[in-house]
């Protein structure tokens, strides 16, 4: 029997790890979680990280014809603690990594949200992570980044193969910044402002990926989207297929790892999602921890894979290895 549920609960937190970030966004942060309201038990927790474009508030959208999935999680009740975690910026998003571009998201996620969470609710040792796209790359290279904390990762069509998936956007950012900025890098930086920003969600996922990735500058020329091998080089040293081939310690602490994709995805995060598999395949992930799947339908179309995710994350954070 699913243990009695403890509505949502909204906390505010005051981040030291985002005080002073380059852009100036808020470091007072929203955290919603959900908890069984039994205490005499302690229960595996589950960090939601939302995708680029979105924070923690926009989980509790509700899309016609389908339920939010903060109300899903409430009709699964969990034996977990659920937590939404805010990693909204004026650049629509982090990666939830750190960086000095926009800030130590990937700090703030280990090192205050976890400790806030585990000081107030009835946790125990067992922690996954679970996203789709950006929060899909998150979960994953926050996993292997940090197994000590961190035993396993939902990632709905993660942000990988950046050869494949990334780079099909420069030729498009190229036209873009030749055509509304001029060719100019700063006159695009400095248009930007939140959700108004003078360019499209295109571009704006090509700056988020260039603080995140490089040092604020774009691996392609912008008058041809020719590469620029350096600054291209900087930016793979981030790809999770890559990470994942030298990450072999990491893979063997982690209890499970869920990954699909739309096969229609428009960012073809399907192919990326196979390399991942491949690649944490390869690095020694026992084929029996890894749940796999391309399912029918397109990037956006995923909101009714994260209870499946969730149900088997619980499972898999329940189990003594």
């Amino acid at each position: 029997m699913a243990p009695a549920r403890l509505s949502w609960q909204r906390h505010s937190l005051a981040s030291e790890a985002l005080r002073g970030n380059h852009r100036g966004d808020p470091y007072q942060r929203d955290l919603w979680v959900w908890s069984p309201d039994d205490r005499s038990q302690r229960y595996p927790t589950v960090y939601v990280l939302h995708a680029h474009m979105r924070s923690a508030l926009s989980w509790f959208n509700v899309e016609p014809f389908e339920r939010s999935y903060p109300e899903a999680i409430d009709a699964l009740a969990p034996k977990a603690v659920v937590v939404l975690v805010d990693g909204w910026t004026s650049v629509g998003g982090s990666q939830w990594i750190d960086s000095a571009g926009i800030g130590a998201y990937g700090t703030y996620l280990c090192d205050e949200v976890v400790p806030f969470v585990d000081e107030h609710y009835p946790t125990n040792d067992a922690r996954g992570l679970q996203g789709k796209s950006s929060g899909g790359y998150g979960a994953i290279v926050n996993a292997l980044a940090r197994p000590d904390l961190f035993s396993a990762a939902a990632a709905h069509a993660p942000v990988a193969l950046f050869e494949v998936s990334v780079a099909r956007d420069f030729a498009a950012g190229a036209r873009e910044l030749r055509d509304r900025f001029d060719g100019s890098l700063d006159a695009f930086w400095s248009s930007l402002n939140g959700l108004h920003s003078g360019g499209d969600a295109l571009l704006v996922e090509l700056g988020s990926a260039a603080l995140a990735f490089g040092d604020g500058t774009l691996p392609f020329d912008p008058e041809t989207a020719e590469l620029v091998p350096d600054a291209w080089a900087q930016w793979l040293e981030h790809d999770p297929v890559r990470l994942t081939a030298s990450s072999a310690e990491s893979l063997a602490e982690l209890r499970g790892v869920w990954l699909d994709a739309g096969r229609s995805d428009e960012y073809f995060l399907d192919l990326g999602a196979v390399a991942l598999r491949r690649a944490l395949l390869a690095a020694g992930l026992p084929e029996e921890r890894l749940h796999f799947e391309l399912v029918d339908g397109s990037h956006r179309g995923m909101s009714g894979r994260y209870p499946l995710s969730l149900a088997f994350l619980v499972e898999r954070l329940s189990i003594t290895f």
